[in-house]
């Protein structure tokens, strides 16, 4: 990197610690604050710079004389300038194909050297103020009201039976925290999706992080929408084997999240042992806040030895649903031998959350000793929805 390029990338990098954190950089980044900064870039580009990078670039746009000179790709540098310009959604794939000129990157550059224009010092009578500016602004507001009213968000009804990454791309999916093996097995059981319940949690404990592996992601920015998933013949054995639909606020879990699940239960606080499947929705505050709010506990079955065969047969189809109007969201569930079995409240309640992201999922909490089984995802269906407020 040449010397007129380290200051621009010295400014640009600045830029986008100022954005996220909203005060100027001071000092180097901590090993916390690089993994946020690479968390927020992931969740607004779609594009991975790493934290351990991002704190070695901090301390070198901070220190004049640096023996060791940091040279960021282009890739990188267009990243950063997408974050800071606010540019569209996209990932690797689709960049390579349409953008591999980067032009955020270059466009930053131009901004960044390109002429001061000195203000003009005009005095505007009142009159020009009435006739012009007024008119003007009437027509913004009616612009961001119309805006506003209408579902940004595009519907979507996938029934899974092209799963390939590619694929799963093009249909504005992406994948976090990627466990190979299991990932490579998605295709068991065909026209599905097929996730499994790997040790993780989208809140974390004392010994463990957050994290859910093979975690299926996509951008929602809808104010009013619907979303449900349907699935195939899974049945929760043991604690906390569950699978379902996550709504979240950022994909580094730092946000607030709600997830509904079909799930097992057995723990019972010490009080005679009970095994249930469960319907279960769970409010995370993120990082503010290690208490999960269980605000559904709804039981399916209780189970024992004699009605096997009736859980297998009503958990033949599965379904969540989650409504979003506004603060307020309505949770549903179904199941029966029957693909259309109906659906059945389960709560409709008022929550401070602002999803970003939509995720199907698979977890079994952080029990080593809990099996891994499959969830078959069989359709997943979001609509964006005109907000009547």
């Amino acid at each position: 990197m040449n010397e007129l390029d380290a200051t621009v990338f010295a400014a640009l990098f600045k830029e986008a610690f100022l954005k996220c954190f909203g005060h100027p950089m001071m000092n180097s980044l901590t090993e916390t604050e690089s993994k946020l900064l690479s968390g927020k870039i992931f969740d607004q580009t779609g594009l991975v710079i790493g934290a351990k990078s991002i704190k070695n670039y901090s301390s070198f746009v901070l220190t004049e004389t640096n023996n060791k000179h940091e040279n960021p790709s282009t890739a990188t540098l267009d990243t950063l300038a997408r974050y800071v310009l606010n540019a569209p959604y996209t990932d690797e794939v689709q960049r390579k194909d349409k953008e591999s000129h980067y032009p955020y990157w270059f466009q930053y550059k131009k901004q960044f050297h390109g002429p001061v224009k000195k203000p003009v010092n005009k005095k505007l009578s009142p009159a020009f103020l009435f006739i012009t500016i007024i008119p003007v602004l009437i027509i913004v507001a009616v612009l961001y009201f119309v805006e506003m009213k209408k579902p940004a968000s595009k519907e979507l009804a996938d029934d899974f039976t092209s799963i390939s990454e590619d694929s799963l791309s093009a249909r504005g999916w992406f994948i976090k925290a990627k466990d190979a093996e299991y990932w490579d097995n998605r295709d068991e059981q065909p026209d599905h999706l097929t996730l499994f319940t790997l040790k993780g949690d989208n809140w974390p404990d004392s010994l463990h992080e957050a994290e859910i592996k093979n975690l299926l992601l996509r951008k929602t920015d809808a104010d009013c929408f619907v979303a449900e998933v349907q699935l195939s013949d899974f049945i929760p054995q043991q604690n906390w084997q569950q699978a379902g639909i996550l709504l979240l606020e950022d994909t580094s879990f730092s946000g607030k999240g709600l997830r509904l699940s079909i799930g097992y239960n057995d723990y019972s606080g010490g009080f005679p042992q009970s095994k249930e499947i469960i319907i279960q929705a769970i409010i995370s505050n993120g990082k503010n806040s290690d208490k999960p709010e269980e605000i559904v506990h709804q039981l399916l079955f209780r189970i024992d030895s004699t009605n096997d065969e009736l859980i297998k047969r009503n958990l033949k189809h599965s379904a969540l649903r989650i409504e979003k109007r506004g603060t307020t969201f309505r949770l549903l569930f179904a199941n029966g031998s029957m693909a259309n079995s109906a659906f059945k409240e389960l709560i409709s309640r008022d929550i401070d959350l602002q999803p970003q992201f939509i995720g199907l999922f698979a977890l079994k909490g952080f029990m080593d000793s809990t099996e891994v089984i499959s969830a078959a995802f069989d359709r997943f269906n979001y609509t964006p929805e005109t907000c009547n407020k």
